[in-house]
């Protein structure tokens, strides 16, 4: 079960093509390409296109050709010191370099469903062959990303009203990048969260680490360097830079690790819930916090919860994970067990307000209802709801780098044929409802579903990856 759980952001069906990225003459070609699509980021927030008739939004994937005024002039990669030059071929810091224009990401290949082989680096797809040759071998959609935070807004005004969309009727929008979640398929999902963290990468990227000279990307926006290192630098009086020898983590893209966890209680008939007292009103999740170095992952979970909660906890499960872009998380998902009757502890961190005890037959029939009731806000977040949790979380990273919440215990799991029952006949409305949790498209919401409906984690009979007291 855990080894095949695809969560929302998960299961890219991207090849990404990673042997590709260091090729210029394959990247300027395909960004040219009639079949290549763009996905358009301003500030995070994902372009999203409403159909004229339908009015149902998606995520945008414009042609080249509508976003061609804002890619700046060719080469788009490798780019010479001069506008319009190419950087000398043999240089490996100039490798695919872009250092005017609007950032650049080139996220991958979506192949066609078939029985042709896929690609890989042979022979028929290396960067050493015939470009031409690689890109008649290719099959399917290529995809890159396109960051306009810093066009002007009439020019990116101009070009968005000139595009295909635009021209049959489609309204484009820019919108709430945790909101826009509602709205994708999976196959967008998956789209959005790689061209978003990696945006948000190259964004927060702007100064090399090591010495404080301005950066720039690599590798269609896989790579940075510090621009001490080209060859046309001036560096009078300066130390070399640190970063000119060895390998260095922050020249590549970074994913935090997060462990979150359903707590179950050692009769598996109640989880441990917290709250983040800036959270909308009634919200609650499962415990989260960022592993540390020297720390595994079941360490991780056994030291938040005692941090968040005063309990301890074993028996740590392994479920599934979730990529989570924002901005670059990986959230690793687990189930873990602890003793109920143990108390909890609401003083050990300012962010936490009271504790609240409250009946797992609440989970379990909102899970119900939201599933099979159009509207049910259970796990239905509005736009609003969405800012306050942005919002927390930024304050949260910025000040403590890891969660703050606080605890609700939730019990007495009740059997699916009474929550059908209980939904049919209870008069009490789903905005009445005790409080809510996140809906499935967060793995959080995932881990509160999976064993309020006994298909996961303790007390479900279903043993996880990871067995024992650890």
């Amino acid at each position: 079960m855990s080894a095949t759980y695809v969560n929302f952001f998960g299961g890219s069906p991207l090849n990404r093509l990673s042997w590709l990225r260091t090729s210029h003459n394959f990247l300027n070609a395909i960004a040219l390409a009639p079949s290549t699509r763009w996905v358009v980021l301003q500030g995070g927030q994902p372009l999203l296109v409403s159909e004229p008739s339908t009015h149902k939004r998606s995520l945008a994937r414009l042609s080249t050709a509508d976003v061609r005024p804002l890619l700046g002039s060719e080469p788009f990669f490798s780019q010479g010191q001069a506008e319009g030059e190419y950087a000398p071929s043999d240089v490996l810091v100039v490798e695919a370099a872009r250092f005017r224009g609007p950032p650049i990401v080139f996220l991958g290949l979506h192949e066609p469903q078939t029985d042709e082989a896929d690609a890989l680096p042979s022979s028929d797809f290396s960067a050493k062959s015939d470009t031409a040759t690689v890109i008649a071998n290719l099959k399917g959609t290529p995809y890159f990303s396109l960051d306009v935070s810093d066009v002007a807004q009439d020019v990116l005004d101009k070009t968005l009203q000139a595009s295909e969309p635009s021209k049959a009727g489609a309204e484009l929008t820019f919108f709430e990048s945790r909101g826009a979640m509602a709205f994708f398929d999976a196959f967008e999902a998956c789209v959005f969260a790689e061209a978003r963290s990696l945006t948000d990468w190259n964004g927060r990227n702007k100064f090399c680490p090591a010495c404080g000279s301005p950066s720039y990307s690599l590798w269609a926006g896989w790579k940075i360097s510090c621009s001490s290192l080209l060859p046309w630098a001036n560096n009078d009086g300066k130390k070399p830079c640190p970063s000119a020898k060895g390998l260095h983590n922050f020249a590549h893209p970074r994913t935090d690790a997060v462990v979150i966890m359903a707590v179950v209680d050692k009769s598996g008939e109640k989880v441990l819930l917290g709250r983040n007292r800036k959270w909308p009103e009634k919200f609650y999740s499962a415990l989260a916090g960022f592993i540390e170095p020297g720390e595994s992952f079941e360490d991780a979970v056994k030291r938040e919860i005692w941090e968040e909660a005063g309990v301890r906890a074993w028996d740590v499960q392994y479920h599934s994970t979730q990529p989570w872009p924002y901005p670059a998380n990986l959230m690793v998902g687990f189930f873990a067990t602890a003793d109920s009757s143990a108390p909890l502890r609401t003083d050990l961190d300012n962010e936490l307000e009271g504790k609240h005890h409250m009946p797992t037959r609440h989970i379990s029939w909102l899970m119900f209802l939201t599933q099979t009731h159009d509207g049910g806000r259970g796990t239905n977040l509005t736009g609003r709801d969405h800012k306050k949790i942005a919002q927390a979380q930024e304050q949260r990273d910025n000040e403590a780098h890891r969660p703050s919440t606080v605890n609700a215990l939730a019990g007495d799991a009740v059997p699916k044929e009474e929550q059908v029952q209980r939904a049919k006949s209870s008069d009490v409305g789903l905005d009445e409802l005790p409080f809510r949790v996140p809906p499935l498209t967060a793995i959080a919401g995932v881990l509160i579903s999976e064993w309020a409906h006994r298909r996961a984690g303790p007390g479900s009979g279903i043993a996880g990856q990871s067995k024992g007291n650890l």
